[in-house]
């Protein structure tokens, strides 16, 4: 449980408006029923830029999919996670980053970036396309 910030002006547009516009709460069910995540269970709030996220979901994985799928849309600048269960541990992209350079710092091995790869799917579809202000989640070691 706690407060996730994000980078409001990077992430998905989902309405192609301006970065300072907050997505509507359908908008953001709509990005994770697309993604093929459950949420079932979670209660999705939007305040602003903060979206909340309450409830009880149907795993602690799924739980930071979730909170990952909404955040990294544009225009969300936090989550709050009071679903319950573990804090995840999530790491935000800097420039220059690589999935083997944040594997070597989160995991202790670049070769291992694989894993953050799937711990990602299916908001990843490719282990070279991530960017700047993008929240990855980082599996337990």
């Amino acid at each position: 449980m706690g407060l996730w910030n994000f980078v409001k002006g990077a992430g998905k547009s989902l309405f192609g408006g301006a970065a300072e516009a907050a997505p509507a709460k359908d908008a953001l069910i709509k990005e994770i029923e697309e993604l093929g995540l459950d949420a079932t269970g979670l209660d999705i709030q939007v305040d602003g830029d903060k979206v909340s996220v309450g409830g009880s979901a149907v795993s602690q994985e799924m739980k930071e999919k979730v909170i990952l799928a909404v955040g990294n849309v544009e225009g969300v600048a936090a989550v709050d996670d009071s679903a319950g269960g573990d804090d995840p541990t999530f790491h935000t992209v800097e420039k220059g980053d690589t999935l083997w350079a944040i594997s070597s710092k989160t995991l202790g091995n670049g070769s291992r970036y694989n894993e953050i790869f799937e711990a990602n799917k299916p908001m990843l579809t490719h282990p070279d396309k991530i960017y700047p202000g993008q929240v990855l989640r980082i599996p337990a070691k």
